[in-house]
């Protein structure tokens, strides 16, 4: 748990980086067609990341290299670097084939001649990130199997500062005055795709030093073919679960990037989701990342008991972080966003990225709840369920945001693109706990259930005095950004204030052992 308070600290400067970031970009870039390009281009890697790499591959790789740790060190290391290679090899062939196929996949998404010529470059520019997303995060599993956590948590950091100097040197550029596709430099198209993708790389520069400062000793010499590959057969049934998964993801990105553009929300939907990710990678991601090698280990040891109360303790805490932040998302979304982004970004942007990020905060938990799910999953080697979950949420999302195209204005269709992923992430959630419950049987969510109706007592009355500040403070003060500004932080003052009280009042034992493991670090 202390190990958790450490990676919090690093989720914290992380996201807060991370959101000037956004905050950055969006200023210099704004939210029409150049904005959309640069964001539709920077979508597939991201997404990659997110939805297979960032989740999946750390996922599988921490139980079959806690395995191994059990067969001795030497034998470990040995099997580490031999994972790795084959990783690094495989990497680079997706990676390269991915940049070749870069017209064809921005031809998929965008209609736009001018648009579609900038998403193209920048796409080539910004593709190579694949390969630099999974060197850091199956590093960065290697570090999480040796119990250190904290310093590959700072690495995101340095990716941010990476691009707010790059903003920095396309503002200094000399260009034209209003953006758009065709009026674009080579300069400034080669310093946005470049600088954006030399973060990423920075990003796997830093924990492969990590790495090598926690001990682990190098060797890119290899044992003859058939032994080498020995691991790589034999995890070809994970692999191949696994590759269905991103199939099913880029299906349903591909979709989902084509409505967004169709309508042009593209960077509306995309900073909404960053907002959306901020109180995930702050409260949530500690929890699972020191939650995912106890799970692997019991797992690994057929400890069942072991591993469903690591799944409840999980729920809790999350219930207890997360629900919290979908009350504050909810309610002060609109005016939060009117009051920080600024630039090119304008008031009407501004206020449809506030309400996609109010009217989807309702995902947040049951978003937590499917990463920690699917990770008890590939504790125990099964990537077949993870795979047969994100259909039911691809199937979910896409099923909305087909309906939600045909049927609706394209204001509501950008703000659906964020509903449509809470919605979805609410269907896995329920599935992913009945295909749990049919392999474990009870899993002691009656504590959770306990817990979450505390929770949710403490945050209905928390909303009920931040909705009571907003209308005051607007009632006294009329001037706009001040009066956003104003409202926004009464109403979280007071909504924190009400909450910690009533939290205090009814007694949230996970609250109390939160307090007592920060005074003990």
């Amino acid at each position: 748990m202390r190990s958790g308070g450490y990676v919090a600290v690093a989720g914290v400067v992380s996201r807060v980086t991370g959101f000037v970031r956004t905050l950055v970009v969006a200023a210099v870039l704004g939210t029409a067609a150049v904005g959309d390009a640069y964001n539709g281009a920077n979508n597939l890697p991201n997404m990659v990341y997110e939805l297979l790499l960032g989740s999946v591959l750390a996922s599988a790789v921490i139980p079959v290299l806690t395995r191994a740790r059990r067969r001795g060190r030497k034998r470990s290391r040995e099997f580490t670097q031999r994972l790795m290679v084959a990783t690094m090899i495989a990497l680079a062939v997706v990676t390269a084939v991915a940049v070749a196929c870069a017209p064809w996949i921005v031809r998929g998404f965008v209609a736009d001649a001018e648009q579609r010529r900038l998403a193209t470059w920048l796409a080539y520019l910004l593709l190579p990130q694949i390969f630099f997303y999974g060197i850091a995060v199956v590093v960065g599993a290697v570090l999480n199997v040796r119990d250190s956590f904290a310093t590959a948590a700072w690495a995101p950091v340095v990716n941010n500062v990476i691009l707010l100097a790059t903003c920095a040197v396309f503002v200094a550029l000399p260009g034209p005055v209003t953006l758009t596709p065709a009026s674009m430099t080579t300069a400034q198209i080669l310093t946005l795709g470049i600088g954006t993708t030399a973060g990423i790389a920075g990003q796997a520069v830093w924990v492969v030093v990590a790495l090598r400062r926690d001990g682990f000793t190098w060797s890119w010499r290899v044992r003859p073919l058939p032994y080498t590959w020995r691991p790589v057969r034999s995890g070809l049934p994970v692999m191949g679960w696994l590759l269905v998964y991103a199939v099913i993801s880029q299906i349903g990105v591909a979709i989902t990037m084509r409505i967004a553009f169709d309508h042009g929300g593209v960077s509306v939907y995309t900073y909404a989701e960053l907002l959306f990710q901020v109180p995930y990678g702050i409260l949530a991601a500690s929890v699972l990342t020191v939650l995912m090698p106890r799970i692997s280990r019991a797992a690994a040891l057929g400890d069942r008991t072991a591993v469903v109360a690591d799944l409840a303790r999980g729920a809790r805490y999350l219930s207890v972080a997360l629900i919290p932040m979908t009350m504050a998302m909810s309610l002060l979304g609109p005016g939060f966003t009117t009051v920080v982004f600024t630039g090119r970004v304008d008031v009407e942007a501004a206020t449809l990225i506030g309400t996609a990020v109010a009217c989807s905060a309702f995902g947040l938990a049951p978003f937590a709840l499917v990463m920690l799910q699917m990770r008890v999953f590939y504790a125990y080697n099964d990537t077949r369920t993870p795979a047969v979950l994100n259909l039911v949420m691809v199937t979910t999302k896409v099923s909305i945001l087909v309906l939600a195209a045909t049927m609706l204005a394209d204001r509501a269709v950008i703000v659906m693109l964020s509903v449509a992923s809470s919605l979805a992430y609410v269907a896995g959630a329920v599935a992913g706990h009945i295909l749990l419950r049919r392999r474990h049987g009870l899993l002691g969510f009656s504590t959770v259930a306990t817990t979450v109706a505390r929770v949710a007592a403490a945050t209905v009355l928390a909303g009920l005095a931040g909705l009571g500040a907003v209308a005051l403070t607007r009632t006294s003060i009329s001037a706009g950004a001040v009066e956003q500004l104003a409202a926004t932080a009464a109403g979280a003052i007071a909504a924190a204030l009400v909450f910690v009280l009533a939290a205090h009042v009814i007694g949230i034992p996970e609250l109390r052992a939160a307090r007592t493991l920060l005074r003990r670090a």
